[in-house]
C-alpha cells in the first residue's frame, strides 16, 4: 500500500504531511540557482543527512520570495551509479538532494520534480537516477530520526525501477546520522574534507587526535565507541530519461516497492501542524 503521507523536512527531523492536497502553482516558482550557497545551507538546515553532495545543478522552489524546496542534481561518486542511461556521464545526472519544507502541499513534491525535470531537459542533460533509502534511523536514546522511504514520489513520477543495491553495513553516529564510508576514507587518506569528519567524530565524544597521530589507528580506536555498524539492506534504484526519444534505451521497469508509513509518522505529521501554527 502507498503511504498516505507525503514525507518533509524541518531542522533535520522528517515530517509528514496527508496525501490528497494540491499545491497550488500560482504562489510558487521554480528556478536554476547559478551558485551553491543558498541550496547548500538551505540543505544542511534541513534534510537527515546533513552533508551536500557534488552538486552540477541547483534548482530553487520559492513561495512569495520564500526558499521552501531544493533540487540538488549531482555527480554519484562512481559513474557506474547512472547505469543504464543513456548517453555519458557528462549528460546524466543524480538527484543527490530533493528538500521540501514542511508546509508546502502533498503533491508538491511531484510538481516540483517535474518543473526541475523540465529544466534539465532544456539544459541538454539526458537522464537523472536517483535512490531512495528504506532504512529507518534512530539516535542511541531510541528517537526515530528517520523513517525510511520507498520513492512513492519517484514511482508517481513514473520512473524506471532497477531493484535495490547491493546490501552493505553503515556505521551509525549516536545522533542516528549516518557515518559514510567515502567520509571515513577521507580521513584515512587525509583528502579534502577529512577535518571536518574528525570535527564531528570529536563532537560525538571521540578524543581528540594528537597532530602527528596516524589517523587510521585513530579511526580504528574510536570508531567502536562513538559508532553503532548496522546491516543496509540496500537502496532502491529508479531512473528516468528525460527525453521522450531516449526513454525505449531503458530496460523495463520491476514491480515498484511499496511502504506504509505507520502511526508515528501520522503523529509526526500533527505535531507539525501543531509546531507551524506557532511558527508561522
Amino acid at each position: 500500500m502507498i503511504s498516505t503521507v507525503s514525507q518533509r523536512w524541518w531542522r533535520g527531523v522528517a515530517v509528514y504531511r496527508p496525501t490528497g492536497e494540491t499545491i497550488v502553482a500560482r504562489d510558487y516558482d521554480v528556478a536554476l540557482l547559478p551558485k551553491d550557497g543558498p541550496a547548500k545551507a538551505f540543505v544542511l538546515t534541513h534534510h537527515y543527512e546533513g552533508s551536500y553532495p557534488a552538486a552540477r545543478v541547483r534548482v530553487a522552489l520559492h513561495r512569495r520570495d520564500r526558499l521552501v524546496g531544493v533540487a540538488v542534481f549531482s555527480q554519484p561518486c562512481n559513474d557506474l551509479a547512472l547505469r543504464p542511461l543513456p548517453g555519458g556521464a557528462a549528460s546524466n545526472l543524480q538527484l543527490g538532494r530533493f528538500v521540501l519544507l514542511d508546509d508546502v502541499p502533498a503533491n508538491g513534491e511531484t510538481w516540483f520534480l517535474g518543473r526541475a525535470f523540465e529544466l534539465l531537459r532544456r539544459a541538454g542533460y539526458s537522464g537523472v537516477v536517483s535512490f531512495s533509502d528504506p532504512m529507518p534511523r534512530t539516535s542511541l536514546s531510541g528517537t526515530v530520526t528517520f523513517r525510511g522511504h520507498v520513492g512513492v514520489i519517484y514511482q508517481a513520477h513514473n520512473a524506471v525501477y532497477l531493484g535495490r543495491t547491493r546490501a552493505d553495513a553503515m556505521r551509525l553516529l549516536p545522533d542516528g546520522r549516518v557515518l559514510h564510508s567515502r567520509a571515513i576514507a577521507k580521513v584515512r587518506k587525509r583528502d579534502r574534507g577529512w577535518r571536518y569528519v574528525v570535527d564531528s567524530l570529536i563532537d560525538h565524544g571521540a578524543s581528540r587526535p594528537a597532530r602527528d597521530e596516524d589517523l587510521r589507528a585513530w579511526l580504528a580506536a574510536v570508531l567502536p565507541t562513538v559508532t553503532r555498524s548496522v546491516r543496509h539492506p540496500g537502496n532502491h534504484k529508479y531512473v528516468w530519461a528525460l527525453a521522450r526519444t531516449l526513454k525505449k534505451f531503458l530496460p523495463t521497469s520491476k514491480t515498484y516497492p511499496k511502504f506504509d508509513l505507520h502511526e508515528t509518522a501520522a503523529r509526526s505529521m500533527r505535531r507539525a501542524a501543531d509546531a507551524r501554527g506557532g511558527r508561522r
